[in-house]
């Protein structure tokens, strides 16, 4: 019996080291029931808190899989003889849909999880010669369908190791409930220490809480969830915690997760994404050949909109100064918002930047952008205008005015994509400049450390891409410092840790960033709030020998193979309740020496 223990410990060990060796992030099947995933920890919300973010491997039910007719695509199916193909019907419809729908994780039985946990002890413990264990696994997980009376949801174990040598194994459970409304139904703080003193009995522990607020997002308005792809939380740890669901001390450690999506309506420079939006349309019908033009923005056509522009010039001859001013005013009662223009409003656009704030709200055609700049530079080759231009303008057009100062201009052919390309040019060039003059002009950076994003050295597409990472970080700057109030110092530090990052990594508007601030900045955003994560842990020992007993209380659970019960009508979920309904979660661990 033993030995056919052992034989299994080893095969299962043979197989985990394979799968780690080769770092193969695809299915394994294990005796046909079995799966086994190499993934990331950070991705289970609870094997999270307990071991971070290191590869893991995880077992879980094997889900069998049928062929769709064209034989291109594997479907999950449950099972085959609940479903009627033959029915004529609504809800054969249904069934047959359901096939091409991904199922969730399945969970093992709770015997079938602690087999695969006595296996991976086994083969990891240096005294059994019979297994080849000179290499320390990753940690193992295993999904459990909370068959036993704790409420099992996950079974975990991680090597500890003293150099390369496995010293010992600390084992995980993790136990979950349905969410409830009643506070007092909860465990107490002092239930939860002596949790922890029945496994392991020590001389002293130490208590730390954890919590997340959300700060700005998604929200609820009149029972309807309004839906945001921004979200800023803040996560608080501190020590000596009183009681279940305490308020976070001023004394906190606080950190804000930043991730803000671009396009966002109720951002103050939605206006400026719009713009940005059409500028990457330019640059797309330049790289793909096709252009899907946006609905405009002026009644009047691009043609009508920049003959009008001209006829400024021809009927009145302007001063450098007094075309300044009047451009300046111009510039007031164009932009859409207040807001906008305390943010990002310049009253020094040029001649080039106007006649691109026209063109971008008019133009659906290449014909009109080909028409328009034959306008313009007709102008300029008779002498009609003689307009003015920032002196570090890079534009072709811009450098076609230049020339008009010596009444000598380039030609141009504006035939194929060469009309585009210039328009491009104008939008760069002025969206460059608008992002400048908030960025220098608030204090936040300076030139040198925005030489990366201001490049023209690169070609146009690349161009694009950079501008929009700046995009992407005034969209960041603006919403912590329009919504939360943040000081300046902690704007400036995110701006630098913004534009660090962008110089390594490509566009994401899905990247969390992070900012450490004092509770004290955000403490009438969270204090009357509550939480949608909160918890607390208990631990002793030190070093390879600390062990921990850990809380989280959420608003969803932390497992997403186990269906939970309620104890609250429906409409709760709608926010008519008074107080928030939690899901409690908890780790247990306990810890084996080999040595």
């Amino acid at each position: 019996m033993a030995s056919n223990v052992l034989f299994s410990a080893s095969k299962f060990f043979n197989i985990l080291r394979s799968l780690q060796h080769e770092g193969n992030n695809e299915p394994y099947i294990f005796e046909e029931v079995i799966q086994i995933l190499n993934v990331n920890g950070d991705r289970i919300a609870a094997v999270n808190m307990c071991c971070g973010n290191p590869p893991i491997f995880i077992c879980e039910k094997a889900v069998s899989k049928i062929s769709e007719p064209d034989n291109k695509q594997m479907t999950e199916m449950p099972n085959c003889a609940d479903i009627d193909f033959d029915a004529d019907s609504e809800d054969a419809e249904d069934d047959v849909s359901m096939l091409k729908t991904e199922l969730e994780p399945q969970p093992l039985t709770v015997m079938e999880a602690r087999q695969l946990l006595s296996w991976y002890t086994l083969s990891q413990n240096p005294n059994l010669s019979a297994v080849d264990n000179k290499h320390p696994l990753n940690p193992l997980w295993v999904r459990c369908d909370m068959s036993d009376p704790a409420g099992t949801t996950w079974f975990g174990a991680e090597t500890v190791c003293v150099g390369n040598k496995v010293s010992g194994i600390k084992l995980y459970s993790v136990t979950c409930k349905g969410s409830t409304v009643d506070k007092t139904s909860l465990i107490t703080l002092d239930e939860f220490k002596q949790e922890h003193k029945k496994r392991h009995h020590p001389s002293s522990m130490a208590v730390k809480g954890n919590a997340r607020f959300n700060l700005f997002g998604s929200t609820v308005v009149e029972n309807t969830m309004i839906e945001s792809q921004s979200s800023v939380t803040v996560d608080f740890k501190w020590s000596h915690v009183e009681s279940i669901l305490e308020t976070p001390p001023l004394s906190s450690t606080a950190t804000l997760n930043i991730k803000v999506a671009s396009g966002d309506m109720r951002s103050p420079v939605f206006e400026m994404y719009r713009e940005l939006e059409f500028l990457q349309t330019l640059a797309d019908g330049l790289r793909t050949g096709e252009t899907e033009w946006m609905e405009p923005l002026e009644s009047m056509s691009a043609v009508s909109l920049t003959k009008a522009y001209l006829e400024e010039f021809q009927s009145t001859a302007k001063t450098l100064q007094t075309e300044k001013a009047a451009e300046s005013t111009k510039l007031k009662c164009e932009t859409d918002t207040p807001i906008f223009n305390s943010l990002l409003g310049r009253g020094d656009l040029d001649f080039v930047e106007q006649l691109w704030v026209r063109m971008r709200k008019s133009v659906t055609s290449y014909q009109d952008i080909g028409d328009c700049l034959k306008l313009v530079l007709d102008a300029l080759r008779y002498g009609d205008i003689k307009p003015w231009i920032h002196r570090d303008s890079n534009s072709s057009l811009s450098k076609l005015i230049l020339q008009s100062y010596h009444q000598q201009i380039d030609h141009v052919s504006l035939t194929g994509v060469t009309p585009v390309h210039m328009l491009l040019e104008m939008g760069l060039d002025k969206m460059r400049k608008d992002y400048i003059n908030y960025l220098i002009g608030e204090q936040l950076t300076t030139l040198n450390h925005l030489c990366y994003y201001l490049s023209t050295e690169v070609d146009l597409q690349e161009q694009v891409i950079r501008l929009r990472k700046l995009h992407h970080l005034l969209e960041i700057i603006v919403t912590c410092s329009t919504f939360l109030g943040l000081p300046y110092d902690r704007l400036f530090l995110l701006t630098q840790s913004c534009l660090q990052h962008y110089k390594t990594y490509p566009h994401n508007e899905q990247h969390e960033f992070k900012l450490q601030i004092k509770p004290a900045l955000i403490s009438h955003f969270y204090q009357k709030e509550h939480p949608v994560a909160w918890g607390v842990e208990v631990s002793s020992g030190q070093g390879l020998r600390e062990v921990r007993t850990s809380l989280q209380l959420t608003d969803r659970p932390l497992v997403d193979h186990v269906i939970f019960e309620t104890d609250y009508p429906n409409e709760t979920l709608n926010g008519d309740s008074e107080g928030p309904a939690f899901f409690s979660t908890m780790v247990f661990c306990s810890l084996i020496n080999f040595t």
